[in-house]
């Protein structure tokens, strides 16, 4: 017997998931995440109402160190595809890949009839699905701060933001049971570079009533407020200016408006541009082509004439501000790049910081680069090459006062992340009981302007994609990954008749990345002889190949973890005598 929620019980229930409601789906509206709640990345928000689903954004997380092999980590988008008819629209509020990477796989698995996304996040998809031909005729509308979407049960209606890239919105949806806002990722910046965020409709949105405010959290440790673009900008250009020689600039491809003020500081300073790094590249040519980066083509140069152009006016701009392995600045500091050599004298300007994680890489190209003879210029207090394009402790609860939720929902952002900003939330005045702290996969049910946990899950997990393969790697081949990088492998090859249950000859055993064979002759000597000898044990009465490998695994391991304290995969290969094999297929 299901026992009715109190509100007060509700309320209680910030953390407590055995006070949960029923979940109707003819009347209640259904919100959860697929993805962006305990991490940063592959942000994916669903709001679902009896036969509609409105999906906000759908992103990819880039894997850590340990997934190896991983090119991307989306959602599980089971629950999609079981719904795939009630999806009425893909909204999407800026370009940055965890909010749009993920589409091309969506739509391979759960085809959408329309996308809304700002122009230049538009502009992206259509370059990336371009590439997927398939997909290509998706049809995706641009929508702005003035633009409303509309379908049987959700209005929704948009408001301008700042980010690090053009075009960013935030997003209201008006639904049968109150009023939601999600934020996307934002920040307040009183001296813009670009469209200023729009105070006046946030604040009317607030003044009008808003049930749930989920609201970015990627900052919420940091204190204070963020420093403007144009503060950044003042510092770049005044480093090109003072810069004798060679300039070389890394900083992230997405962040448009840092790489538009970085191009024109160099070309008012009378420097031609090139650029490296497809990723810069592509989004350079959109740029253009948008005017969002404006100056004239002439003054960019192709890679091949480079080393023409005087050391004092050229300035290259390229992608590896993170210290990726195969990104421009990486190859260039390793001298492995194709056009680029360093040269003594050359600056090099990080307008970046590392992303957590990140700070041992970055730290070893900017030794290699020293090493090599530049100078080079790092974010620091006194020298402000970087600005975030997330809102700090004080913005989000700028952005709190301004719409003045009822219920509060932090997103986008590791576990700690959405607590600091519940916390906050609560600082600004939103009662502790109406917080609610949410996993991928928590539904939160509206009904009649009050919102509760509901008591039903949605499936999602975390999909490994390895190239373009979406149905994903599972996770004991991630674990064979790890155990192959941290113990190698050692493979037993066994030749033996089955006609007369015996073995041919003792095993040779092969090993890579485990021991160096050189030193190690004694140690496979006798695991060949442990292993020959267990063998000829076992087959004194009849016994299957999978009989065999099983007594070769659990005769070599222990040893070879005794011997050498680690725990490589063994692979055992049996060769059966080919008149054996004969009379096998025969019968």
């Amino acid at each position: 017997m299901t026992k009715k929620v109190t509100r007060a019980r509700t309320r209680r229930a910030v953390t407590d998931y055995t006070d949960t409601t029923n979940y109707n789906h003819e009347k209640d509206t259904l919100v959860y995440a697929l993805g962006g709640l305990g991490e940063v990345g592959k942000n994916m928000y669903c709001f679902e109402h009896d036969d509609e689903i409105i999906i906000v954004d759908a992103g990819v997380k880039f894997p850590d160190d340990d997934l190896l092999g991983i090119d991307y980590v989306i959602p599980d988008y089971t629950h999609l595809i079981k719904n795939k008819d009630k999806i009425k629209a893909l909204i999407i509020t800026h370009g940055h890949e965890d909010h749009i990477g993920g589409i091309p796989f969506l739509l391979l698995t759960c085809p959408i009839e329309k996308i809304y996304a700002p122009k230049f996040a538009k502009a992206l998809i259509e370059k990336k699905l371009s590439e997927k031909r398939r997909l290509a005729s998706t049809k995706i509308i641009e929508v702005n701060g003035d633009s409303r979407v509309s379908t049987k049960y959700f209005t929704v209606g948009f408001f301008n933001t700042i980010h690090s890239i053009p075009d960013s919105l935030g997003v209201l949806i008006n639904t049968p049971n109150g009023r939601i806002v999600e934020t996307g990722d934002f920040k307040f910046d009183l001296t813009p570079v670009g469209t200023n965020s729009d105070y006046q409709k946030m604040a009317y949105i607030g003044a009008s009533g808003v049930t749930l405010l989920m609201s970015d959290s990627t900052n919420s440790e940091v204190d204070g407020f963020s420093i403007s673009e144009r503060q950044v900008a003042q510092s770049i250009l005044e480093i090109t200016k003072k810069t004798p020689g060679r300039l070389i600039v890394s900083t992230f491809a997405s962040n448009v408006h840092r790489l538009a003020q970085i191009l024109k500081s160099a070309v008012d300073c009378g420097r031609k541009v090139a650029v490296f790094g497809r990723s810069m590249e592509n989004v350079v040519e959109i740029g253009l082509n948008m005017k969002t980066i404006d100056i004239d083509p002439s003054n960019f140069v192709s890679p091949e004439l480079i080393n023409t152009i005087p050391a004092n006016e050229l300035c290259i701009v390229c992608t590896g501000s993170q210290g990726e392995a195969l990104a421009a600045l990486s190859r260039i500091a390793n001298g492995t790049h194709k056009y680029i050599r360093i040269i003594p004298g050359d600056t090099v300007v990080f307008s970046s910081s590392p992303i957590p994680g990140n700070a041992m890489n970055v730290s070893g190209i900017i030794n290699q680069l020293v090493r090599c003879g530049a100078n080079v210029e790092v974010n620091t207090p006194l020298a402000s090459l970087h600005t975030t394009g997330h809102a700090s402790k004080e913005e989000q609860k700028l952005m709190l006062q301004l719409i003045k939720p009822k219920y509060f929902m932090p997103v986008h952002g590791e576990y700690k992340m959405l607590k600091l900003h519940a916390d906050s939330a609560i600082e600004t005045g939103v009662p502790k009981e109406n917080c609610f702290i949410c996993s991928n996969g928590d539904a939160l049910i509206l009904r009649d302007g009050e919102v509760f946990r509901a008591n039903t899950r949605i499936q999602t997990d975390a999909i490994y994609v390895d190239g373009n393969d979406i149905s994903g790697l599972s996770t004991s081949v991630i674990k064979d990954r790890k155990i192959l990088a941290d113990n190698g492998m050692v493979a037993v090859v066994v030749c033996i008749d089955s006609r007369y249950n015996r073995i041919l000859c003792k095993p040779g055993i092969v090993s890579r990345g485990f021991v160096f064979i050189k030193e190690s002759q004694t140690l496979m000597k006798e695991a060949e002889n442990l292993v020959y000898d267990a063998l000829k044990k076992a087959m004194k009465q009849r016994v299957t190949f999978g009989d065999l490998k099983n007594t070769i695994r659990n005769t070599l391991e222990p040893y070879l973890f005794q011997k050498t304290n680690r725990n490589p995969i063994v692979i055992p290969v049996i060769l059966n005598h080919k008149d054996a094999m004969v009379k096998r297929n025969t019968n």
